[in-house]
């Protein structure tokens, strides 16, 4: 296996439109590296410059420490699985994982020994026989990774290999990707739009947007210290709540936050927010962090409920700041509450925030500071 290093790389295609800017990326030998973003954020190209698909505008490009830029696909030695299987129709299971083997003309013992060898790391020595027409989904696609991991490559490309699977057959195969990755202890890395498996595969996990890395880091760091507006909002499930807010001035000498007609009394606050007092500003609150306040309590943001999903396990109810009849126009946020709780639509409700878990974004989109400072249990 081997390093991967992207060193200020652009990807510029024709009419000027640059498909990744600035890319300065190293993936560590051994570790499983996650790409998640929105459609057309130049993840896919990622592979693309890596695997020698499509060729570096400007910068550096390197796997295991040897600059590739110019290098073509063969001599490249990574192997790439892509969304669709694309395996041979007319050669079996066996047929399809000997392929590339044979294209590389490796003596017939050896191709016996690796096919045999990952047809039983997969799970698939039963099927080496059958055609693909005669298994499922999520066959099909542990044979192209099969295919794939029998060349021994130095790096592992997967491009959306879960997306033509159903739900249920995603968390399987899944499960299989990581525990295969634990096991060879090989490069990977991994192109998806669902920051679901984002999260739940990758030793780190980068966020790109309009060809611009926004954020690389453990799954954990990325959703409790986002860099920016755009990673707050595109990393969780329910996304972070994010609406208009201001800070001002409160009762001896504290800082309160406004959010639209209400005004709630920050218990504390980084010395730094004061810098920031009546300037516009976006606030962010985790949908978990958001909490229900006692019945008949005066206290916290009154608001009224607009939907709300029973899950089971969990609530999801969706709230508008001010009472029934307020502007529509304000923005609904959502709060997370545990086991089947019942509110119906129009209801008043009084929500606190977990202080420790509010965040504060300028006009620029970057945080101001991850309110740390904060140990109170709500506003």
């Amino acid at each position: 296996m081997a390093s991967v290093a992207f060193e200020q790389v652009d990807k510029v295609f024709a009419g000027g439109v640059y498909a990744i800017r600035g890319l300065t990326l190293a993936i560590a030998d051994g570790e499983l590296l996650v790409c998640v973003g929105p459609s057309g954020c130049g993840k896919s190209t990622v592979l693309r410059l890596l695997a020698g698909l499509e060729e570096v505008t400007r910068g550096e490009l390197r796997i295991g420490g040897q600059v590739v830029n110019h290098l073509p696909p063969q001599q490249r030695n990574v192997a790439m699985v892509f969304q669709d299987y694309a395996l041979y129709p007319y050669l079996s299971v066996r047929g399809n994982l000997e392929f590339p083997l044979k294209m590389r003309r490796l003596p017939r013992p050896e191709i016996r020994r690796r096919v045999e060898q990952v047809a039983a790391m997969l799970g698939m020595t039963e099927l080496l026989e059958r055609l693909p027409r005669q298994l499922s989904g999520g066959q099909r696609q542990r044979v192209a990774m099969g295919r794939a991991l029998v060349r021994d490559p130095a790096v592992f490309l997967l491009d959306e290999p879960l997306s033509n699977l159903d739900a249920k057959l995603r968390v399987q195969v899944r499960a299989e990707i990581g525990e295969l990755q634990q096991r060879t202890g090989a490069t990977m890395i991994y192109v998806t739009h669902d920051q679901m498996e984002a999260m739940t595969l990758g030793d780190r996990v980068a966020v790109l947007n309009q060809g611009v890395l926004q954020q690389v880091a453990p799954p954990q760091e990325l959703y409790e210290h986002p860099v920016n507006l755009f990673v707050a909002g595109f990393i969780g499930n329910p996304p972070m709540n994010l609406f208009p807010a201001r800070l001002v001035g409160a009762p001896q000498g504290r800082l309160a936050l406004q959010w639209g007609e209400q005004q709630a009394p920050l218990s504390a606050a980084p010395a730094g927010w004061r810098a920031w007092l009546e300037r516009p500003l976006t606030a962010g609150i985790r949908p978990e962090a958001v909490r229900v306040a006692d019945a008949g309590t005066e206290e916290g943001i009154l608001t009224t409920v607009v939907d709300v999903e029973y899950l089971g396990h969990e609530t999801l109810v969706k709230v508008r700041p001010g009472p029934a009849g307020a502007d529509p126009a304000m923005t609904a946020i959502v709060a997370r509450l545990s086991g089947m709780r019942r509110f119906d639509r129009g209801d008043g409700l009084r929500i606190r925030f977990a202080t420790d878990r509010l965040y504060l974004f300028a006009a620029d989109g970057g945080v101001l500071t991850v309110s740390e400072a904060m140990h109170e249990p709500g506003l």
